[in-house]
């Protein structure tokens, strides 16, 4: 059996509305969820476009060391100049009803802060991946959100994004049988000089920024949490780039059910984001898998065959997550993606650098 380009549009649609469900039940909101985007970086633009392509989020403030690039932004996106803030005077965004949630999409050693800030403001809060730079500093994320009985999601875009949910769906409805392995990898070249070679800014190497990926998808992908992780780090090229952060990581993982699986990421050559799982029936792939466009499923299972191209584009990853996220602000309900999801993979990489002889 083989599904066309129009057929994968139809399921991804499906996919999503199943996915939110709960919102088409729930009344219409008449007020959109206004964010504060902190930090307008690269990522920061993929998140406002895509907001701005929802009905139920809007960019209403922003925070930026930078005010002339934020006046810029402020007149794209309609935010008022009382509303452009800095990292010194943030606390203010308290006294601004404009303001429901904050969009963290700062380097990762400050998710912590200004996530803990955004809390004690009474604001609800979406913070990038990875969601920390250490445990503790994750667990004092979560205390702080309930504490102020505000809600707090971990942008794991790939958790809202439809060929990945329909892997899911395969691998639960038993398409594949038992599953027995997984492989994925995902890396790229690093250019000198970016912040994510800073021990001090990122908390590691690429295991931190897109290895996370491949740790997250084996986690969503059986359903089940690692009970065992061997782990290698090395590095190669002694160019000056990775004095502080490791270029290479490797690591294995067994899960309760006997499920195993292989994950690479690097900084020093480009490498696909993709999964392949293996099972009892037959396999199942996706290429691109966390990249914002070009997601591609291919699988064959019990003389079944699958090829799916995702026609979706950049920004949709980010407006199924501020949708998600805005939904669950007006109907008071738990993200799908909570903190404690994102604490679990700070664990696991703390994990997988003790093993590699790492302090992380």
């Amino acid at each position: 059996m083989m599904l066309t380009r129009r057929d994968f549009a139809k399921l991804g649609t499906l996919s999503l509305a199943a996915r939110f469900a709960p919102a088409l039940n729930a009344q219409a909101p008449t007020k959109k969820v206004g964010y504060a985007v902190i930090g307008l970086g690269r990522i920061a633009d993929h998140f406002m476009r895509g907001a701005l392509n929802t009905s139920n989020s809007q960019t209403t403030a922003l925070v930026s060391g930078h005010r002339d690039k934020a006046d810029r932004i402020a007149a794209q996106y309609g935010v008022p100049s009382g509303s452009i803030y800095n990292y010194e005077n943030f606390d203010e965004i308290v006294r601004n009803p404009a303001v429901d949630a904050v969009y963290v999409a700062l380097p990762n050693s400050m998710h912590a802060e200004y996530t803990i800030r955004a809390a004690k403001a009474g604001k609800h809060v979406l913070c990038e991946k990875p969601m920390s730079t250490n445990v503790a500093e994750a667990e004092a994320m979560i205390a702080a959100c309930k504490a102020a009985n505000v809600k707090l999601m971990i942008a794991y875009r790939c958790h809202y994004e439809p060929t990945n949910l329909r892997a899911i769906k395969l691998i639960r409805d038993g398409a594949l049988g038992q599953v027995q392995a997984i492989e994925s990898t995902f890396g790229f070249n690093m250019a000198p000089g970016e912040w994510r070679l800073s021990k001090k800014l990122a908390g590691g190497g690429p295991l931190f920024d897109v290895g996370i990926y491949s740790l997250n998808a084996c986690r969503y992908l059986t359903g089940e949490e690692p009970e065992h992780i061997a782990a290698f780090v090395s590095t190669i090229d002694h160019d000056g780039r990775f004095n502080e952060v490791e270029e290479n990581v490797s690591w294995t993982m067994r899960f309760p059910s006997g499920i195993v699986a292989a994950c690479n990421t690097t900084y020093g050559a480009p490498m696909e984001g993709y999964y392949r799982v293996h099972g009892s029936k037959g396999w199942l792939q996706v290429d691109e898998a966390f990249s914002y466009d070009g997601l591609h499923l291919h699988a064959d299972f019990s003389g079944t065959q699958l090829d799916e191209p995702n026609p979706s584009q950049d920004p949709s990853h980010f407006q199924a997550e501020a949708d998600h996220f805005s939904h669950c602000v007006q109907n008071n309900l738990e993200p799908k993606s909570p903190g404690e999801e994102g604490l679990r993979d700070m664990r696991y990489i703390t994990q997988i650098y003790h093993s590699a002889g790492i302090t992380a």
